[in-house]
């Protein structure tokens, strides 16, 4: 890899550099041409390992031909014609016409290649990308995981390329969140699916986090990638090409993630399976869901839900692809635990009666990028008596799971997480610790030591954080789902510091004036730019 001089992470110093170069472009438009040039450097690095090894022709390579598609096909690595071999790319970026060599280079690969087939990003010959910048983009990639076996530069790569996916949905704002879950969300999900064994599915995919997570948790946990298979849809086509692109530079197999601009409700992908494990961040409150076409569907078990609100219609689309013994966690905008518009109390009624929900967690304000609507998470479990040890989670093999019959945990996680600027929170690692144990703890006959007998469970209310509630109780709620109801009021400390608070609060507020100032000096100067142009 190249060297570094500043104490910052390499994707850090990257993203400065790629994000100085960018001008006047848009960032929805920029990150193509990004995260483009990063997955044609990954797919030529896997090339040129494995074509030195052919060409070398020893041991198990003898008398092989580099130029075969055929022995790239056998391994898994991607067939890159010379045009659009990075070391060729680079040796023209200062040419005048490299942004129509890379477009050639693009439709190349994906000749050759047919799982790419409409993937690739053609955007490089637009006028208002200066040929000199993007020499200097294709210098500023060339570095990354320089020199680097296969799978280190995979690890490199693919850990840039998610690092950006982020940055571009913080730059993009509202538009930037409709492709991108926040990664400490999607890790939360992650962590308490515990998604080890088995088909994992996705049908709202975005960009494809949800399946780049769950391979690094079968990964951290010394599991068998191969144990896992994943199945998504976007109806995004955009999207989905940033998905193909963001799997395959993780080396995941993609070919059951499709595509329609349909959606998931009109035109089902995978109408026929029962995933293991679900996970999924849908739209919130679509209205447009085409639910009057959809009214007699046989997917509306528990009701059917109002044409102007997809929300309930979502839940019921994870069920219906569930297996007997499968789990499904998901976001959802908060309202959908207390709305009783179009009868979503009555479908919600019918879910807890079935005892089909497993846990709710309310979740911070300001996670997502894309809108301001309180969000929570949901998990649903087609079977809570614990008869199904085998289903792959990581803490279901330390002890197995407890009968949970009729019963609902409530995780109250309103006051986690920290600001990363003035509109952003994220969760940190404890913070999805916190949560994930608290369930595992009530879920399992052991806790994550071990060190508590069979039957405690290790597990205990917590007030303002977490209660779990029997399905009858539920009821006398009126079947309203939100935390706050069952978790109650913490305890007051009795050494809240007053002056302290106020200091952290007129520092918050300084630093939030402060960003507003620098925001609106960046508004100045782009627009002194605009003007001069």
């Amino acid at each position: 890899m190249a060297k570094t001089i500043s104490e910052e992470p390499l994707e850090k110093q990257l993203w400065k550099a790629a994000d100085k170069l960018r001008k006047n472009i848009d960032a929805a438009e920029y990150k193509h041409i990004v995260l483009g040039l990063i997955f044609l450097k990954y797919i030529s690095d896997a090339f040129e390992e494995l074509y030195d090894k052919l060409k070398s022709g020893k041991g198990e390579y003898a008398g092989a031909d580099p130029e075969d598609k055929d022995e790239y096909k056998a391994e898994n690595v991607f067939f890159v014609p010379p045009s659009a071999r990075w070391r060729f790319i680079q040796s023209h970026a200062k040419h005048p016409t490299i942004g129509k060599s890379i477009d050639e280079s693009m439709d190349a690969i994906e000749r050759e290649n047919a799982s790419l087939k409409g993937v690739l990003p053609k955007v490089y010959a637009r006028q208002n990308l200066d040929p000199t910048s993007l020499g200097e983009l294709i210098d500023l990639i060339g570095n990354i995981a320089l020199g680097d076996a296969k799978a280190r530069s995979a690890d490199v790569l693919g850990h840039v390329f998610e690092y950006f996916l982020g940055e571009f949905a913080l730059a993009e704002g509202k538009k930037g969140g409709q492709f991108y879950t926040p990664r400490s969300v999607v890790e939360l999900l992650v962590e308490m699916l515990e998604p080890y064994k088995g088909r994992v599915f996705d049908p709202c995919c975005g960009s494809g986090g949800m399946f780049v997570q769950s391979e690094e948790f079968v990964t951290s946990h010394q599991g068998k990638i191969n144990d896992i298979s994943i199945y998504g849809q976007e109806s995004n086509q955009t999207t989905w090409r940033l998905a193909k692109m963001n799997l395959a530079i993780r080396g995941i197999d993609s070919s059951q993630v499709k595509w329609n601009n349909e959606g998931s409700f009109l035109n089902d992908a995978h109408k026929d399976l029962k995933a293991d494990y679900i996970i999924a961040n849908p739209p919130f409150n679509v209205s447009d869901w085409s639910g009057d076409l959809l009214r007699t569907d046989g997917r509306w078990k528990y009701g059917t839900p109002p044409s102007g609100n997809a929300n309930y219609a979502w839940i019921q689309h994870f069920l219906y692809h569930l297996a007997p013994s499968g789990q499904a966690g998901f976001v959802l905008a908060k309202g959908a635990l207390t709305s009783k518009s179009g009868g979503e109390g009555d479908i919600r009624a019918a879910l807890v009666e079935a005892d089909l929900i497993d846990c709710i967690v309310n979740l911070p304000a300001k996670l997502f990028l894309n809108t301001q609507i309180p969000a929570s998470l949901w998990f649903m479990s087609r079977d809570k008596t614990g008869k199904f040890p085998s289903s792959g989670g990581v803490s279901v093999g330390r002890g197995g799971q407890r009968d949970r019959t009729g019963e609902i945990l409530f995780i109250d996680a309103r006051n986690l997480g920290h600001l990363i600027n003035r509109r952003t929170k994220v969760l940190s690692e404890e913070d999805i610790q916190t949560i994930a144990n608290t369930y595992h703890n009530w879920r399992n006959k052991f806790p994550s030591d071990g060190g508590i007998s069979e039957g405690r469970g290790g597990y205990e209310d917590i007030k303002g954080f977490c209660a779990s509630a029997t399905k009858e109780r539920v009821a006398e709620l009126d079947y309203v789902l939100t935390p706050g109801r069952y978790v109650g009021l913490a305890e007051e400390e009795d050494d809240f510091d007053f002056a302290e608070r106020f200091t952290n609060l007129k520092a918050e507020f300084e630093a939030q004036l402060k960003e507003e100032a620098e925001l609106n000096e960046r508004i100045k100067v782009n627009l002194s730019k605009i003007k001069l142009d």
